[in-house]
């Protein structure tokens, strides 16, 4: 289980063998510590010195964000007892075979899922620009198979990203501003949510690693580089697709966000977009529903329904240098945001390497169990999961 608390002001403290969140007198959450995976703290949330200690002695993966969803921080669990495997990781950083396969396979699972959304645009849609780019991509497959080098497959995938994005907006049944990705910081409704759920991406990709009991830094197409997590960062790549951006365009075609649920400040739009600074409990809508985001496309009606250019560490790419937010979502959209991504995490497709229905959470899991498999010589590449 994954809590979030997003509660401006309360505070947790420890009772007993379970913690209380609390604000004032009143109670708002009792947590058991057994059944937590994962505990992410939004904002000015505090807790007790004894909480604390509950919290590090039960092994909880506990992370600090801003309010906005911002990556701050997390507590430092004790490190993976088999040190064996972790040396292993660290030798392949010397095996250059080794790490252009695995960079390669990496960026060509990414370019694969683009490809597919991209169609499912095109024929949803009925527009030929999604088409023609997904074709564009598809180019970048050959030169990819033949690059000699990681910083040439990094500038493969740079190519295939510009594509993507360039006609990403034409996924929405209405323009919403996006024109390209923004990251630092984002200044249209489309790149907020983009970043925010990357944010949150990176958090369950990270802790299937250190479930897997590998080491999140060694890794090969992000630069290994003083704190950057690169195994993180490269094994998220095959589910940005799969999962953030198809999950965006589902909150936004399905009504779940509208423009209300944003605050925008036009003035720091137009400053940010500068040529010079552009150098430096309703019901809603089922979003583990709407066909952009299904593992397989088995339906041909499916769609009548409503620098390196690789992304760096949250903490240091969504995080803008100027300290200003000129939009971000209010507090209640934010809470949707929330819900409906544990929603697209819960939901099952059948997983092939199992041969069984797992949910996408898993099979964060599980595919950075692939990856531990081949570090350990069980496996001989790593398969990165396809949309198809």
């Amino acid at each position: 289980m994954r809590i979030y608390i997003t509660t401006q002001g309360s505070r947790i403290i420890k009772e007993g063998r379970h913690l209380l969140v609390k604000k004032g007198d009143d109670t708002y959450h009792t947590l058991f510590v057994d059944k937590i995976e994962q505990l992410l703290l939004f904002g000015n949330v505090e807790f007790t010195a004894p909480a604390r200690s509950l919290l590090l002695r039960a092994g909880i993966d506990t992370i600090f964000l801003t309010k906005d969803g911002r990556y701050r921080g997390r507590f430092e669990l004790p490190e993976p007892k088999n040190i064996f495997l972790r040396i292993k990781q660290f030798d392949l950083l010397h095996d250059p075979n080794f790490g252009l396969d695995f960079a390669r396979r990496v960026v060509e699972g990414k370019m694969r899922n683009m490809t597919t959304l991209l169609h499912r645009m095109k024929r949803s849609k009925k527009i030929r620009k999604p088409g023609f780019k997904a074709s564009e991509i598809k180019k970048l497959h050959i030169s990819l198979a033949k690059a000699d080098s990681i910083d040439s497959i990094r500038g493969y995938e740079g190519l295939a990203s510009a594509h993507y994005f360039s006609v990403f907006g034409r996924g929405f049944n209405r323009d919403q501003g996006f024109r390209r990705r923004v990251r630092r910081p984002p200044t249209d409704p489309v790149n907020s949510v983009l970043s925010l759920l990357y944010t949150f991406l990176f958090n369950r990709v990270y802790a299937a690693i250190r479930i897997n009991h590998l080491d999140p830094y060694p890794a090969f197409l992000h630069t290994p580089d003083y704190g950057r997590t690169s195994l993180a960062l490269d094994l998220m790549e095959e589910f940005r697709t799969i999962i953030v951006d198809s999950l965006t365009l589902s909150l936004f075609n399905l009504g779940i966000l509208k423009n209300q649920d944003f605050i925008i400040d036009h003035e720091q739009i137009k400053q940010l977009q500068s040529p010079a600074a552009l150098d430096t409990k309703k019901v809603e809508p089922d979003v583990s529903a709407d066909p952009y985001g299904f593992i397989s496309d088995t339906s041909s009606d499916l769609f009548d329904q409503p620098e390196q250019q690789i992304e760096d560490h949250p903490n240091q790419v969504e995080n803008d240098t100027t300290g200003k937010r000129p939009v971000r979502l209010t507090s209640e959209a934010f809470t949707r945001v929330l819900e409906n991504f544990e929603r697209k995490m819960t939901t099952e497709f059948h997983y092939q390497p199992y041969d069984r229905k797992i949910t996408y959470g898993d099979a964060l899991i599980a595919q950075a169990g692939e990856y531990r498999k081949v570090v350990e010589g069980k496996l001989g590449y790593y398969v990165p999961l396809l949309l198809k």
